[in-house]
């Protein structure tokens, strides 16, 4: 059974999945009727420090650079059209390699060229964020949040964060994206990077 979060909640995951060690974060949602015109979402992983910002740029973790330096954090893979069941994304996350400096992941989800395609989260149902033991899914305890209608009108949202204290993780689910953050590069700006 998992264990629904609401929006601003934390559980300990030596709480609730204390064996865990290789984690997934797996992302889903589908597109409403549309225009048309292709929906692709882009999940994203930023590794930050204690201030909250990201440590470098290889400490970005996205569908152009699948994994960090010490291959802690890897992307699956981008997927262009959240069609099927299941997880549209997943991110692996090996908790024992995730280098000491690294005190929060944030997970990002944003779309592909939203102004062109005229396209907001009010289009997507059912998204959701959830994270499990990927070694022993079908036994673990199951981290699960969904988000809701209040950031109908963003395009990127920060869905959740994986926060690190005194040596334990915490997942977080947030929800809600950043007032006139319209594209990845804005998302960068708020975490002291700059788009190439």
């Amino acid at each position: 059974m998992p264990i629904t979060l609401s929006k601003n909640q934390g559980i300990s995951l030596a709480k609730a999945a204390p064996a865990i060690v290789h984690a997934r974060v797996g992302l889903g949602w589908n597109p409403r009727a549309t225009d048309g015109a292709p929906f692709d979402l882009d999940a994203s992983v930023l590794m930050c420090d204690s201030s909250g910002k990201a440590i470098s740029d290889s400490h970005f973790i996205f569908y152009n650079q699948l994994q960090d330096t010490a291959g802690s954090v890897i992307h699956n893979g981008d997927n262009r059209t959240g069609e099927g069941d299941g997880d549209d994304e997943s991110v692996d996350l090996y908790l024992d390699k995730i280098p000491a400096e690294v005190a929060k992941l944030a997970i990002v989800v944003s779309i592909d060229q939203p102004q062109a395609r005229r396209q907001n989260f009010g289009m997507v149902a059912d998204a959701y964020v959830r994270l499990f033991d990927a070694e022993n899914e079908q036994d673990s305890t199951t981290l699960l949040f969904e988000l809701n209608e209040d950031a109908s009108t963003q395009t990127c949202i920060l869905f959740a964060e994986l926060i690190r204290e005194d040596g334990s993780w915490t997942f977080k689910a947030i929800g809600k994206g950043w007032p006139g953050v319209n594209d990845l590069g804005g998302v960068l700006a708020q975490y002291g990077l700059v788009a190439s």
